[in-house]
């Protein structure tokens, strides 16, 4: 079941929910569209509870940057398929691109002075795409299942 704040995204604001077949199609923009889009990686609302409180700043962010950001929300079934596409380690989590590069992640809900900082050096014409991290990760198995660490060498 879908929340009623995450519902609105789409019934009262418009927003799209795009996943992996619609994603390359949404960041591609039409003529007279913004090159930059805002997508939410909302998480399972149930267990995050950040997930609500990103969904409700999410819409007031995209009417302050107006024509400047298009917004969409990444299907709950693609979320785990694209995040690393788009550089995201934690949900919830905010990513500007331009066209089809990673320009900025903000994970978490932030200050609303952090958004308007981070989003508008992300929407420079210049703005550096993010990078792949392309360093060595070891995986420990336990028990308990798999986890990551960063080799720190």
């Amino acid at each position: 079941m879908t929340h009623p704040l995450m519902a609105a995204l789409a019934d009262r604001y418009g927003l799209p929910t795009v996943d992996r077949a619609t994603v390359d199609a949404f960041l591609a923009p039409a003529e007279g569209e913004a090159a930059h889009t805002l997508l939410f990686f909302a998480g399972d609302p149930a267990s995050r509870v950040e997930t609500l409180d990103v969904a409700v700043v999410f819409p007031e962010i995209l009417a302050t940057f107006q024509r400047r950001l298009r917004g969409g929300v990444i299907a709950r079934a693609a979320e785990t398929e694209l995040a690393s596409r788009f550089h995201v380690a934690v949900f919830p989590s905010l990513v500007v691109t331009r066209g089809p590069a990673t320009v900025a992640v903000l994970p978490k809900i932030r200050d609303w002075s952090d958004y308007m900082d981070k989003i508008e050096a992300a929407l420079v014409p210049d703005a550096p795409a993010l990078v792949k991290d392309e360093r060595l990760r070891v995986e420990f198995t336990t028990s308990r299942g798999t986890a990551a660490q960063e080799d720190r060498a």
